[in-house]
Parts: C-alpha cells; sequence; structure tokens
C-alpha cells in the first residue's frame, strides 16, 4: 500500500508546507498508542472452519454455534479466524448433489487448509468424514451436537474427536407423565427430512413401553398448516412434545424456531422438548441438553487439539440429560404444580411477587414510620455500642501486641539465656567455694560473708532478667497510669542490650536529666522501644563497618516527652519512608512487617505521634512524641 496522495497547494511556499507536515507529524507520535509493555506476540492467526448443518440461525444446532465460537473466541491464546459455511442440503427431503459445494470448499481452502475444521450436528458431521480425503486430508476435525447414534464410527480416524449427546427418548416421555401424571395423548410432532424421519422411528420404538399408560399421535405425515389446525383443538390431557422441524410433509423448509413459536401460539396444550435452545421462550421444560455442557468440552477439546494435541487422545462419553429445568410461566400457565416437579427439578423465570416488585417503596414507608423509634433507640444504644466497640478496640491491640512481644522474646531467647548464665554460673562458683571453706577446719567467716554477699548480688540480677522477661510476656488488659518514661524506656533498653552485646553493637541511653511524666501503659510503650531498638540492631549488624551504634535518648520537644532512636546502619530508601509503618511491609527477608505496625497504632492509642527520617550522617532515626502530664 502507497502513501498519502499528495496535496496541491498552490500559493503555499515550501517552508510553510514543511511547517504543516511536522505538525502532522508531531500530531501523530502523540496519538500513537503505545505497544503494551511486557505483551508477547500471539503468532498467525489460527483458522477454525464451523461447518453448519442446517443455517447458522437454525435452533438448536445454532446456539451450540454461538456459545462455541463466543468461548474459543474467550479462551483462545491465540487469534483466530474463524470461518463458517453451512450444508444447505440437510433441508432438503430427496438427496441432492453435494459436488458443487465440495468444489467451492476446495476452492476457498486450496493452499490454506483450516487448522481445525468445527462441525455441528450429524449431517455436517457426515459431509465432512465422506469428503475428508479430497478436502482436508490432514485437518483435525471436532464433531460437535451430534447424536451418538447418528455418528459413523468406521469413518473416524485419529485425527478426530467427536463430543456427542444421548437422545433418550423414554426418559423423557417418563419425565412429562411424571409432571403430569394424567396426560391421555402425547402428540409428536417432528418434520419429514430424513435425519427426521430417522428419529421418528426411534422415538416410536422407545415409545412401546409407555402405549398401555398413554396414546402417541406422530404428525410426521402432516404439513405444518395442518399441525397447526390440530394444535389449536387438541382434547383435554393431552401434551405436545417438540423433536425437529427442517422439513415438513408437504416439502416445505421451515426454522426451528419460528416454527415453534407459531405452534406456541395457536396450541391448546403444553408443550415439551428436550433442547434447551427453546427453553424460556416456548417449552415448559424438563430434562434437557445442556448448551454449556457441551460448549464447555467441545472449546476445551478444540483448544487442546490447536495446542498440538492428537484429537484421538480426547476421549468424552456421550453426554446425556441435565437436571431438569423448568420454566414458571408455563407450569402457571397450564397449572402444573410444582410438587409434581422431579426431585431436584430447578424452576426458572419467577416473576416477582409483591414484595419482590415493589420491596423499596414499602421499605421506604417503613423507614418513615420506624425512623423516629430508631434514632431514639439509636441514640440510648450508640454510647453503649461505643464503649464495647472501644473495649474491644482495645483487647484486639492488647493481644496482637502481647503476639508481638512474643516473637521479640524469641529473638531475645539467646541473649537473655546468656544474661541469665552469667549470674547463675557465678552462684554456682560461689557456693562450691563456701562448701569447700566451710569443710576447712577454721573456716576464714569474713571470706564466706564475702561469697554470701556476692551470690545475693548474682541472685537478684537473674531475677532482674527473669522480672524484665515476665512483665515484657505477662497477659494483662491495658493499664493506663501516669509513669516515668525515662525508667520506662531504660528498663527497656536493658531488657535488649544483651543481643545488642551478643551481636557487637553499641547500644547507648542518654536518658532526660528529669522524669518525664506521661500517661500510658508501661508494657506496651516498652514494646514500641523493644521494636524500634531490635529492628535498629538487626539494621546495623548487616554494616560492615567499625562503627555499629544505636543510640536511645529521652528529652523534651515542643514541650512533649520525646523518645529518639538512631542508629548508624544504612538508612531506609526515600521511596520507602512513607510505607514502613504500614501492615505487612518489610524489607526483612525474615520478617512479617507488623512491629512498626503496632508501634505506630500503639503511639496514636496514647495520643501521640511516631516519625522516621534519615539521618544526615547516615542511619534512621525514629522519633515518638507523647503528651505529658502535669
Amino acid at each position: 500500500m502507497g502513501g498519502p496522495a499528495p496535496i496541491a497547494a498552490p500559493n503555499i511556499g515550501r517552508p510553510v508546507a514543511a511547517v504543516w507536515l511536522c505538525a502532522c507529524l508531531l500530531v501523530w507520535f502523540i496519538f500513537l498508542p503505545e505497544p503494551a509493555s511486557g505483551a508477547a506476540p500471539r503468532g498467525e492467526p489460527k483458522r477454525v472452519l464451523l461447518l453448519h448443518s442446517f443455517g447458522r440461525d437454525f435452533r438448536p444446532w445454532s446456539e451450540f454455534a454461538r456459545t462455541i465460537r463466543e468461548e474459543l473466541e474467550r479462551q483462545s491464546p491465540w487469534p483466530l479466524n474463524l470461518q463458517e459455511q453451512t450444508l444447505l442440503t440437510a433441508r432438503f427431503d430427496n438427496p441432492v448433489p453435494e459436488a458443487p459445494f465440495v468444489d467451492y470448499l476446495r476452492s476457498l481452502y486450496q493452499g490454506a487448509a483450516p487448522d481445525i475444521v468445527i462441525s455441528f450436528g450429524a449431517p455436517a458431521a457426515r459431509f465432512v468424514e465422506r469428503f475428508r480425503a479430497e478436502l482436508f486430508p490432514e485437518t483435525p476435525m471436532v464433531l460437535t451436537a451430534v447424536e451418538q447414534r447418528l455418528v459413523n464410527r468406521a469413518g473416524l480416524t485419529d485425527n478426530d474427536a467427536v463430543i456427542s449427546v444421548y437422545n433418550d427418548f423414554s426418559a423423557f416421555f417418563g419425565s412429562i407423565l411424571h409432571v403430569l401424571p394424567d396426560t391421555q395423548t402425547i402428540a409428536v410432532v417432528i418434520g419429514a427430512s430424513p435425519l427426521e424421519k430417522f428419529w421418528l422411528d426411534e422415538a416410536k420404538r422407545e415409545a412401546k413401553p409407555f402405549e398401555s399408560r398413554v396414546a402417541f399421535v406422530w404428525y410426521a405425515d402432516l404439513s405444518f398448516h395442518e399441525i397447526l389446525q390440530r394444535a389449536a383443538t387438541l382434547p383435554p390431557h393431552t401434551v405436545l412434545f417438540w423433536g425437529l422441524m427442517s422439513v415438513d410433509a408437504a416439502g416445505v423448509a421451515h426454522e426451528g424456531d419460528l416454527a415453534l413459536r407459531s405452534l406456541h401460539a395457536v396450541a391448546n396444550a403444553p408443550i415439551f422438548s428436550f433442547q434447551e435452545a427453546f427453553f424460556g421462550q416456548y417449552t415448559v421444560g424438563g430434562p434437557m441438553h445442556s448448551i454449556g455442557a457441551s460448549s464447555e468440552k467441545t472449546v476445551n477439546a478444540a483448544i487442546r487439539i490447536l495446542g498440538g494435541e492428537r484429537p484421538s487422545n480426547i476421549k468424552i462419553e456421550p453426554i446425556g440429560f441435565a437436571p431438569p429445568r423448568y420454566d414458571w410461566r408455563e407450569l402457571r400457565r397450564w397449572g402444573i404444580s410444582e410438587s409434581n416437579l422431579p426431585a431436584g427439578s430447578e424452576v426458572l423465570f419467577r416473576e416477582p411477587t409483591f414484595w419482590q416488585r415493589y420491596q423499596w417503596q414499602v421499605a421506604l414507608i417503613a423507614a418513615v414510620i420506624l425512623v423516629q423509634a430508631a434514632l431514639i433507640s439509636g441514640l440510648l444504644h450508640e454510647r453503649h455500642r461505643r464503649r464495647l466497640a472501644e473495649v474491644e478496640a482495645r483487647q484486639r491491640l492488647a493481644e496482637l501486641a502481647r503476639v508481638n512481644r512474643y516473637s521479640a522474646a524469641g529473638e531475645l531467647a539467646t541473649s537473655l539465656a546468656h544474661e541469665l548464665n552469667q549470674p547463675l554460673g557465678s552462684i554456682l562458683t560461689n557456693t562450691e567455694t563456701a562448701e569447700l571453706m566451710l569443710k576447712s577446719s577454721s573456716p576464714d567467716l569474713g571470706e564466706i560473708q564475702e561469697i554470701l554477699a556476692d551470690i545475693r548480688r548474682d541472685d537478684q540480677r537473674a531475677s532482674e532478667v527473669i522480672r524484665r522477661l515476665r512483665s515484657m510476656l505477662k497477659r494483662v488488659p491495658i493499664e493506663v497510669s501516669q509513669i516515668n518514661l525515662t525508667e520506662t524506656v531504660g528498663e527497656a533498653v536493658g531488657i535488649v542490650s544483651a543481643l545488642a552485646e551478643g551481636r557487637a553493637v553499641t547500644l547507648k541511653y542518654v536518658p532526660a536529666s528529669m522524669p518525664l511524666r506521661v500517661k500510658g501503659d508501661t508494657v506496651q510503650l516498652q514494646q514500641v522501644v523493644l521494636n524500634l531498638v531490635m529492628n535498629a540492631i538487626d539494621a546495623v549488624s548487616e554494616v560492615q563497618t567499625e562503627k555499629r551504634e544505636v543510640i536511645v535518648a529521652t528529652g523534651i520537644s515542643d514541650e512533649q516527652a520525646e523518645i529518639l532512636v538512631g542508629d548508624s546502619g544504612p538508612g531506609i530508601a526515600n521511596d520507602h519512608l512513607k510505607d514502613v509503618f504500614e501492615p505487612f511491609f518489610t524489607t526483612k527477608t525474615q520478617g512479617m512487617g507488623m512491629g512498626l505496625a503496632i508501634a505506630r497504632t500503639i503511639v496514636e492509642a496514647h495520643h501521640g505521634q511516631i516519625t522516621v527520617e534519615n539521618r544526615s550522617s547516615g542511619g534512621a532515626l525514629f522519633r515518638i512524641r507523647l503528651p505529658l502530664v502535669g
């Protein structure tokens, strides 16, 4: 294809034309859609030939084709080139030459055979089997929407997959008598084409077991006009069974749904059919072939074959009727009780009741009537509900914080064990020494007294370690009281000091020169400090430098108590600063991302504020501010 034709522009100089061309190019680049990032090329389109038996709009096969076409386009990982052809010879009651249609297909697909052929119905299936060698000798085929008795098994090859159905006339006649036990006559509407004559014989054969209970009337030898006349004057306790009507006994071709629509308009008896394509407009219902089930299996088989799988490996059993479904409108029209429906039946298309139709109007009226009572009740209960919500929120916060403390205790276990081993080891050594001295003939009581003093000091030291751990892990309700923040922070630093020493990190605490009185819960505020200090120790532990330092300080800033936790680690990436307090955000490989989120929740529950920034000298600095008391 060539470019756009040149535009004649008399009296326009070359500079103006150049400016105009540049402007056009600029607009073109601005509005040129960007290619989708990461989109993999999908390759050449897959050519799919859909071959119809009776036409694109002939039900029920047209519904199978429509569903399969839509699902193929939706599920296919490749672009598709869908082409549809129709085998019109199936609409005639006498065989006609098929050679012209074969020649047409041969010329159409010469040199570019389809990647797959999907046939709908028995005539199309037999056609592709009969002319496979002439038309598509290497093309895989899927024969779908075909009754199992009409599949030419001898003509199948390894290049064929079959998705067949099973028309169980006997089961369907039984379902009619189950729903309408007083039925005396079943009038069967089937056309006069060769295919319909085959099904007429099958229906008669399967109807024989019911002939002692109900009379069957066969309309296959009537024109459709005569069928309509009889359907309008049927005797009581008669039902109509709709089979297929492509050609009537007079040789007139019909469209399936249009013919059924005409019958439905004049019939004075309910119409039953096992074709789902007619359900919801003209038939009562019953056990039916599921278009969705057959289409799903067909699409699955087609995609597997297009993906390279051998068709003969795809084995699918004939698909029977789905669980029965009934049209509520038809049940009501013909006075059919829902209690007569088979177990497991589904009733569709119910008309809404008065409440369903006007529920919002009724609800509005009721709301206006009850609004005053609701407001009064709401006001009375609001305070109670708010208190319950606050208690529940505090309980949940306490439980989440307790879990976080247990997690921190796990990380501190090694250092706490080391811190306990030292005084316990000293106690053991001093005890053994005292025992040896007491065994001597003249023990030095003064030295023994010093040993006992050492044992008391070491015992107190071990007790203090255990007290700190128990204080951190105890499960008690939130206790808000006036506390000295300087001592609270110092005790938290003492708990984690052994961990810092074990990781060769210098941990310094610079307390305020005066008591900082705040209102809060000691355990929870210590947990905040523990989380921040342990995070800081983790950060500096990863730094290969001589200066591995964490500094904790307390003081007063802007008339508020302030806690500072700084480290000499790598700091926090600028694009992560705003996210560090969000739940589940973490930069640690083993972290869960809850420590800082819990810290922020606790600080905000104490009417305080927590922030983070990067220090100019390197590392991160966390700042907590809490309101002072008094």
